[in-house]
């Protein structure tokens, strides 16, 4: 049961990025990604007052965890899902998608330097791999201005991506407070100033009915309820099983991006898609793989 809702949750992640594009027909980029982490934030921030233990987790932190938890919800919902949002209203999604999964090779070099967890060999090697993969995909290309630009606020929100995934794992590693609580107060800080920014740059859309479908299915269905079925998976699936399961969505994301958004790769395409899908798969196993036995020897 908890594989499924894994896969349930790799599912809705999965489609989230053809439901945006469809959604930027009509709102702005910005706005939108402050409209859809804002609601679903305030779902999340009134589960843990209606919860007497999470209400409880919150109040007892400290001034330093709550500007650590800021910082984090900044990193991770501002600019993460803001460039992502951007990025998707430039480019097409198996791209952005291609690059933003890149994410476990930046944390590997970021976690060098602020976790001291230095990568093996065989990480090296497949992290090559996939450069090999990034190569073959967008050499033969011809970019122009706004893809490039879109390429640009793609790797930006990459790097932010990757530093958020150290930053919260040396939060959740602490253990000072349940995973239902860092995921509420940092998506609330972090939607509050998307939604200040889109506001500031973008004015107050006049929205049709339809996007407010996709906003509300986004906020509810797509963010609140799939981190919520993603916390409650990894109650009971090991860490080297949640990234084999996390590592479906890029294929996921390409079988929808090509059904529904009519983005059809090249055979050199498939070619360089498969080297990095593969590259990432392998570095993501070695991690989880690396984490566990870490976390088994502490426990001895």
């Amino acid at each position: 049961m908890a594989v499924l809702l894994a896969l349930v949750v790799t599912a809705l992640w999965a489609s989230s990025w053809v439901i945006i594009k469809f959604g930027l027909e009509e709102i702005p980029p910005i706005t939108f990604a402050g409209l859809r982490y804002g609601l679903a934030a305030a779902i999340l921030l009134g589960l843990i007052l209606a919860n007497k233990e999470s209400r409880s987790a919150a109040m007892r932190q400290h001034r330093r965890w709550w500007v650590t938890v800021a910082g984090y919800g900044i990193i991770f919902v501002t600019v993460t899902q803001g460039t992502q949002f951007m990025a998707l209203s430039l480019l097409p999604a198996i791209a952005v998608s291609l690059i933003l999964n890149l994410t476990p090779f930046v944390v590997l070099f970021l976690s060098v330097g602020l976790l001291r967890e230095r990568p093996s060999l065989n990480q090296i090697g497949f992290i090559l791999l996939g450069v090999v993969g990034i190569i073959a995909y967008f050499y033969p290309k011809d970019l122009g201005e706004m893809a490039l630009f879109g390429l640009l606020v793609t790797v930006v929100g990459l790097l932010a991506n990757s530093l958020s995934a150290v930053i919260g794992r040396a939060i959740n590693r602490n253990r000072t407070a349940p995973a239902l609580v860092i995921t509420g107060t940092s998506m609330a800080f972090g939607a509050a100033i998307l939604l200040i920014w889109g506001l500031l740059t973008e004015g107050v859309p006049n929205l049709p009915l339809i996007s407010w479908i996709y906003i509300i299915w986004l906020s509810v269905v797509n963010t609140a309820l799939a981190f919520t079925l993603w916390n409650k998976a990894m109650q009971h699936i090991r860490a080297i099983d949640m990234s084999l399961i996390q590592s479906t969505m890029m294929p996921q994301i390409i079988i929808l991006s090509v059904v529904f958004l009519g983005e059809i790769p090249t055979i050199l395409d498939w070619i360089a898609l498969s080297l990095i899908a593969v590259s990432v798969l392998f570095v993501q196993v070695s991690q989880a793989r690396k984490i566990s036995s870490n976390q088994t020897e502490g426990s001895q």
